[in-house]
């Protein structure tokens, strides 16, 4: 991801990462009207005034939007019911999707998609590095799962709240640190998407058992009686202790489901994400 200069130039990229769509379908739900290509039209022109005020407000040197790869994922694999329940993509929009990419092409900005991988995890991934190469990054999402990245170089602003969510914020929103945050929808689950936790443990709780014990896991070894457990630890009540131990699994496996990737091979230089602002013909 480098481009190859001394890492005190490093310091000064600031990537940004469009969520492309989660700002088109939220864009184009606004739009009145029937479904079609008018109102595709139209949500094209109101997503490219977002990104331009998105690079108004970041003022990144480098800008990406990411949008979904082709076929099918690890999390379908691994979980049938991933994302079970979402709304398919309006016709019309899904045929007008190469002309938004092209739209952005026109305002300097670059798409890129990888094949059998989420655009989630693309973001993470490039997040990730370019923090680890000494930069920062901005991810444009009003997506939750997003906020388990967030740290002194990566942030994530909800662009349409324009607000802008670090450490302290993710704690107001969720009762726990963004290290933790897996942990705590492992127990919660995420409904966005489908995913089950364990029933009947909302954010609320599952945000208490992880302050309390630390982790998923030592939640679930608290649940099941581990006796290498500190006794000073509170107990868990024996009716939510049951259920924990009785959906261990589906925790475990929720846990890995919202986990995002931050180590993909996509082949991608930095260079080709250099943003040079250019003016409205």
């Amino acid at each position: 991801m480098a481009e190859g200069n001394p890492r005190a130039t490093r310091a000064a990229i600031h990537l940004l990462l469009v969520d492309a769509l989660n700002l088109i379908r939220r864009v184009y739900a606004a739009q009145p009207g029937e479904d079609g290509p008018q109102r595709a039209a139209e949500a094209r022109e109101s997503s490219c005034l977002s990104l331009r005020r998105a690079l108004r407000e970041a003022g990144p040197t480098h800008a990406v939007v990411i949008f979904e790869g082709s076929g099918t994922t690890w999390r379908h694999a691994a979980f049938a019911g991933y994302k079970a329940g979402h709304k398919p993509m309006p016709e019309a929009l899904q045929h007008a999707l190469p002309t938004f990419r092209e739209a952005f092409a026109e305002m300097g900005v670059p798409s890129f998609d990888t094949p059998g991988a989420e655009a989630d995890d693309v973001i993470a991934t490039l997040a990730a590095k370019v923090a680890v190469a000494g930069g920062k990054a901005t991810i444009l999402s009003t997506d939750k799962v997003f906020q388990q990245l967030v740290s002194p170089s990566i942030r994530v602003r909800d662009h349409f709240q324009k607000r802008d969510f670090g450490r302290q914020k993710v704690i107001e929103r969720f009762g726990v640190p963004p290290s933790q945050l897996v942990d705590l929808l492992g127990l919660a689950g995420d409904s966005t998407n489908a995913i089950r936790g364990v029933p009947g443990i909302g954010l609320k709780t599952g945000a208490q058992l992880i302050s309390d014990f630390g982790s998923l896991d030592w939640t679930l070894a608290a649940a099941a009686g581990d006796s290498e457990l500190d006794e000073d630890l509170p107990a868990i009540r024996p009716r939510l202790a049951d259920k924990l131990v009785e959906h261990a699994d589906e925790a475990r496996l929720a846990q890995s489901l919202v986990r995002l990737q931050t180590d993909l091979e996509l082949g991608l230089r930095l260079s080709t994400l250099r943003y040079t602002r250019r003016t409205r013909n």
